[in-house]
């Protein structure tokens, strides 16, 4: 079922929404390849990324009927997304709810992010976590991985500026923690860098 599913995906262009905040969900899908954002602007034009969604990750998978999105979902690259199968085959159940599940922790280490940590702590425990999620899609190069963002919309899932972005990723390559050139990161030791920041990664589930 996923298979056909994606045999039949379309190509959704960078800068396209999926969701829009308030508006009916039209179906859930499945992130196939390339990168989106739960997104929210203010009345001023600021912008929040909430969370961003990487391959494999569903998107609108709602249980209550007629369902509206409480966020907007933007592509920030170019993408492929199918429609998600129906969940009423088992092993199908168990993955969405392995994913709703997933999502909610990466929320809520979102908020602990924004409430608790410093800047530099914050950049860091990020890409651990994009770090470990590309991983299990099997989208890393051992340390190394593809981070199609540019500084002012880290700065922008971080709650800082672009300036401070800057000079915390200056900081984070004399302190040897990680390595950004163009779109490619490198942490030099993932597991000693998530030790330091008290980072442990996210499981939902005591089989896993």
């Amino acid at each position: 079922m996923v298979e056909a599913a994606v045999r039949d995906s379309r190509r959704v262009p960078m800068r396209r929404e999926l969701l829009t905040e308030g508006r009916a969900v039209p179906e859930p899908m499945l992130l196939v390849s390339g990168w989106a954002a739960r997104v929210r602007i203010l009345v001023d034009g600021r912008r929040q990324f909430l969370s961003f969604l990487l391959p494999g990750d569903l998107i609108g998978l709602c249980r209550q009927d007629r369902p509206l999105a409480v966020s907007t979902v933007q592509t920030l690259t170019d993408a492929k997304v199918a429609t998600a199968p129906d969940s009423d085959v088992a092993d199908l159940h168990q993955a969405y709810a392995a994913s709703n599940a997933l999502e909610e922790a990466y929320l809520l280490a979102q908020i602990t992010r924004l409430g608790r940590l410093n800047a530099l702590d914050r950049i860091c425990d990020l890409m651990l976590e994009i770090h470990e999620r590309l991983a299990l899609a099997d989208l890393i190069q051992g340390r190394s991985f593809e981070v199609p963002l540019t500084q002012e919309m880290l700065a922008d899932a971080l709650g800082l500026t672009p300036v401070h972005i800057n000079r915390m990723l200056q900081q984070a390559r004399r302190d040897g923690d990680l390595e950004w050139r163009g779109s490619r990161v490198t942490l030099s030791d993932p597991a000693a860098l998530a030790r330091r920041i008290g980072r442990t990664p996210a499981r939902v589930s005591a089989d896993v």
